[in-house]
């Protein structure tokens, strides 16, 4: 017994002495890559109530505030957001979409079945001009997923000629001027397709190796100083072999970017609640999250071989958690609530975004508004924000900011029988005005986890912190509780000998702000 007892001692003292070391090693001296605004794009298709109900309510409703049918209240908490790209019209919906249907007098636009997402009627009431209006109106980038999987190369070329090129150059800016728009948008970023792998059309790499080609070569501007960027539709996860041939096979001067889509699903045959979860189901999504780190080392290892002067950047597209739609709602439709494990899965993954600055210059989370991971949920006038919201604009002030370089030494580990996670993740970068910030998050759903901020190369003076928490993971903001979980001023920190001390309680979220 005394045996045991004297056991069980020295296992409790090295678990403290574990706890103790926790530290994350900052480097203020060593900041080298900007880490990208895109980042922290977001992503709108035509599914559910996206965009009908979500973004847009039509020019003539009179119940709720809009600007050319696009909801106020939408758009003020996205400008709030700083949302810098928002990527439209899909998703599997662009590769059956037709720009040209979503033009002129709404009157007269023909409509289509979303075959896709519930073969529902989409009247084409929200086209191009609709939604490049509504990217000026939230001052954010357009991102148009151009159709390839029924589409020609033709189709593609007149829309970049509608939306880029001067008034009086060719027919389709003067269509797009009798439409009501005299100067052009200049949309830079244009997707060459979408999930080419799968519902874009199932092909090979070989095969959309040679069809992007095609496409590629009939985009205009490109040569221009001030030129499109075309983005090849890249791998689902770990499919590196896509990549492997895509890098092979098309040349890095008709190629500005690669995608890649990774959802953090249960399972794709039984995905679980959105909201009503264990905390087994908890860690699965955890570590299907987590694999983020993986993927983006793997797939840049391969674009490195092929591409080492890294002049192609690869954008994370399509990400997320991914669950059962909500009970009594249009399968089809993805809307789901969106808890505080939410927010561990965007903190988390926004933090591996940053730590791979150097390749990684565009993310857009799944969806912006009523689908899958969204940042803002809606019901007729009522808009809640959601807590993947609130983390996204605590991490806001990571936007064009230098990366620094940092570390976790003995991270404690979040233990589940046999298997282990990381239980704390962070990422750190300085402004132009020379704050330092830095994003911890604790995904441990039982245990408050104390880390010590080892802050190389300068001075820790004013720390100002906030933190996003609540009392159950399975937590959420509702239509009857909207500000159920919302960011709070956070001081449970000390700083001694120029290290910051921070106590971070379970499944929370902390942004520290070091002048």
């Amino acid at each position: 017994m005394k045996k045991i007892i004297a056991i069980a001692l020295i296992l409790s003292g090295f678990a403290g002495w574990l706890q103790a070391q926790t530290t994350i090693y900052v480097d203020a001296g060593q900041g080298k890559h900007t880490i990208n605004k895109n980042i922290y794009g977001h992503f709108a298709e035509h599914l559910g109530r996206c965009i009908y109900g979500g973004f847009y309510v039509g020019e003539d409703n009179q119940k709720i505030p809009n600007t050319e049918g696009v909801r106020n209240d939408v758009v003020k908490a996205l400008k709030e957001l700083k949302v810098p790209v928002l990527r439209w019209p899909g998703g599997c919906f662009a590769d059956t979409y037709h720009w040209k249907d979503g033009i002129g007098p709404k009157a007269e636009r023909p409509s289509m079945l979303n075959i896709w997402w519930g073969n529902v009627k989409e009247d084409n009431s929200f086209g191009t001009n609709e939604f490049l209006n509504m990217c000026e109106l939230l001052e954010t980038e357009p991102y148009l997923s151009a159709n390839v999987g029924s589409g020609t190369p033709q189709e593609l070329a007149d829309w970049i000629k509608y939306t880029n090129h001067p008034a009086g150059s060719s027919p389709m800016p003067d269509l797009r001027e009798k439409y009501g728009r005299k100067e052009p948008w200049k949309v830079k970023y244009w997707g060459i397709g979408n999930e080419a792998w799968g519902c874009g059309g199932n092909m090979t790499p070989e095969y959309y190796s040679n069809i992007y080609r095609q496409f590629a070569t009939f985009t205009t501007d490109w040569q221009n100083s001030d030129g499109i960027v075309r983005i090849a539709s890249g791998a689902s996860s770990s499919d590196y072999n896509w990549t492997e041939v895509l890098m092979k096979n098309i040349k890095h001067n008709m190629l500005e970017a690669i995608a890649l889509h990774h959802y953090a699903v249960i399972d794709w045959g039984n995905k679980g609640s959105a909201k009503d979860f264990t905390e087994d189901q908890y860690f699965t999504i955890m570590q299907r999250a987590l694999e983020m780190e993986e993927l983006i080392q793997k797939h840049v290892a391969i674009m490195d071989k092929y591409d080492p002067q890294k002049k192609v950047d690869l954008y994370v597209d399509e990400w997320g958690g991914w669950y059962d739609s909500e009970p009594g709602t249009n399968g089809a439709f993805l809307y789901q609530q969106n808890t505080m494990r939410d927010a561990m899965l965007a903190g988390a993954t926004l933090n591996i975004f940053n730590n791979h600055a150097d390749r990684v210059k565009m993310a857009n989370i799944a969806q912006a508004v009523n689908v899958l991971q969204a940042v803002i949920l809606t019901e007729g006038e009522k808009m809640i924000l959601t807590p993947t919201y609130h983390v996204m604009k605590m991490y806001n002030v990571h936007q064009d900011a230098t990366l620094l370089p940092s570390e976790i030494h003995n991270a404690l580990l979040y233990n589940h029988g046999k298997e282990s996670l990381p239980a704390i993740s962070c990422s750190a970068s300085k402004t132009t005005a020379g704050d330092i910030n830095i994003s911890i998050v604790n995904i441990d759903a039982q245990k408050t986890n104390t880390v010590t901020v080892n802050l190389k190369g300068a001075k820790v003076g004013t720390v100002k912190g906030s933190v996003l928490k609540s009392g159950k993971i399975q937590d959420h903001n509702s239509f009857e509780k909207p500000d159920l979980i919302k960011p709070a001023a956070y001081n449970d920190f000390k700083v001694e000998g120029g290290n910051i001390k921070v106590t971070l309680p379970p499944f929370s979220v902390v942004v520290l702000n070091v002048k």
